[in-house]
C-alpha cells in the first residue's frame, strides 16, 4: 500500500522557519517528480513548489520564491520543504504528493496525497 505521510508542521511567529517532510513507503518514487501543495480554510489547494527526479530541478510558486526550498532524499524516499521568512499567508495544511501525470504544476497532475500536515504562522 502507497502511503506518504507529512510531518514538522506547527505554530511558528512570522519571520520564523520550518522544515516539513514527507516519507513515502509502500513504492519508492524516485524516478518521478515530487511536490508541495497548500490548502488554506476556504481557499482551493494550491501548488508550492516541486523538484525533479533527481533534485536537479526545482519549481517555486511566486508566491514562496526565495523563502522556501524544497529538497530530496532518494535514499530515503523522502522530499523536504524549507520554510523561511514564513508570513501569516502561508498559514494552511501541506501536503506532498508525486507527479504521476507530468500535466505541470496542478492539483490534477499528483497523485497519492498524504493526510497534510498543518502550519500555522502567527502575526
Amino acid at each position: 500500500q502507497v502511503q506518504l505521510v507529512e510531518s514538522g508542521g506547527g505554530l511558528v511567529q512570522a519571520g520564523g522557519s520550518l522544515r516539513l517532510s514527507c516519507a513515502a513507503s509502500g513504492r519508492t518514487f524516485s524516478s518521478y517528480r515530487m511536490g508541495w501543495f497548500r490548502q488554506a480554510p476556504g481557499k482551493e489547494r494550491e501548488f508550492v513548489a516541486s523538484i525533479s527526479w533527481s533534485g536537479a530541478s526545482t519549481y517555486y510558486a511566486d508566491s514562496v520564491k526565495g523563502r522556501f526550498t524544497m529538497s530530496r532524499d532518494n535514499a530515503k524516499n523522502t522530499v523536504y520543504l524549507q520554510m523561511n521568512s514564513l508570513k501569516p499567508e502561508d498559514t494552511a495544511v501541506y501536503y506532498c504528493a508525486v507527479d504521476i501525470r507530468q500535466k505541470g504544476p496542478t492539483v490534477g497532475s499528483y497523485e497519492y496525497w498524504g493526510q497534510g500536515t498543518q502550519v500555522t504562522v502567527s502575526s
